[in-house]
């Protein structure tokens, strides 16, 4: 968070706030409180914050006089069985126009503090389904809030009379963070589903939903200046893109048309000439070249003429002969033993 164009405020869990100056070495500490789970800005005193989180109610500060908070919540009157009512804050956020905080909480609650009133337990309270609560947004007439909770359940509460006004569909998953539009009736939603959604809160109607492929855990709408500026780059991209694409197509409407034909699982060349390859048979259905004589397969000799196979076996040609360990004399065909004998 910004307090001025020259600091800037962070807080972490365990409770460490901090001011960062620019140009300063050293920087203002503040302890919030452990188990910080939100720390949030007052849109029209900069220099005041609010804290909280588990077991660790509202607090809020002002920075310029860190020593003590100005305003401490206390927490309800126990229960109908006289137990004490457990805290845990999630979300909050300051209602423009007045000193006035809007939290909800991880026990399925929305409460308003008013640090100008007497008493420092909220002045509203309204409970919304049993799951909890891990996001808000206040409307653009601030007289309503939008919340979420972790099982995707998203309504709208008025703050005036503190009733439910409607619930908006769509949403699996939890709900991480909501923004509401600044002058227009739109809340934005996303989640572990890994979808922004954009309703609109008037009737409730889902406008928008786009995928963006991760866990999303945060969004903020853009001011109309920077969207306009962004429409009109987008849109020149977009026609210097579609004329990159019209060159394209032009030269691969010029180029040739190549047309191959298979055969036998190889391509031929019809206007080469080149003959085709023969198909011995008794090949088990293989095509050989006519040229090539023999070749070798896994330890076997394959005579392309015949189409035969042989393992470790000569084969005659011209009688077609199967001898194991034997010579056929082509001549005679007569039979020898391993080896010939000479003639006298």
């Amino acid at each position: 968070l910004s307090l001025s164009l020259s600091s800037l405020i962070t807080c972490v869990e365990s409770g460490l706030l901090k001011v960062w100056k620019e140009g300063s070495v050293d920087s203002a500490e503040i302890t919030v409180g452990p188990d910080v789970y939100k720390m949030c800005q007052s849109p029209s005193q900069r220099h005041r914050v609010a804290t909280g989180g588990k077991e660790n109610d509202l607090k809020i500060w002002d920075l310029q006089r860190p020593e003590e908070p100005v305003f401490r919540a206390k927490n309800l009157r126990n229960d109908w069985l006289d137990l004490r009512v457990p805290v845990w804050i999630r979300d909050m956020q300051f209602i423009p126009g007045s000193d006035k905080v809007v939290t909800s909480t991880g026990y399925h609650q929305v409460r308003v503090y008013d640090p100008a009133s007497p008493q420092r337990r909220p002045v509203l309270q309204v409970e919304y389904e049993e799951y909890p609560l891990t996001a808000l947004s206040l409307t653009a007439d601030a007289n309503s809030v939008v919340v979420g909770n972790t099982h995707g359940q998203v309504a709208i509460i008025d703050l005036r009379q503190g009733h439910l006004l409607r619930c908006l569909k769509g949403v699996a998953g939890s709900v991480l963070s909501l923004q509401c539009h600044s002058s227009l009736p739109l809340v934005a939603s996303c989640g572990l589903d890994r979808f922004l959604r954009i309703h609109n809160t008037q009737d409730g109607r889902l406008q928008h939903k786009v995928y963006l492929k991760s866990r999303l855990n945060c969004l903020l709408f853009s001011s109309r200046d920077k969207l306009e500026a962004d429409g009109e780059t987008a849109l020149q991209d977009g026609v210097k893109e579609e004329d990159e694409g019209e060159e394209e197509d032009e030269v691969w409407a010029d180029m040739p048309t190549v047309t191959d034909r298979a055969g036998g699982g190889k391509r031929r060349k019809e206007s080469e000439g080149e003959p085709q390859p023969s198909t011995a048979p008794g090949a088990a259905g293989k095509t050989k070249s006519a040229t090539q004589a023999k070749k070798k397969t896994k330890g076997m000799t394959i005579d392309v003429t015949q189409g035969k196979k042989t393992k470790g076996m000569t084969i005659d040609v011209t009688q077609g002969k199967k001898t194991k360990g034997k010579t056929i004399g082509e001549t005679q065909g007569k039979k020898t033993k391993r080896k010939l004998r000479a003639s006298s």
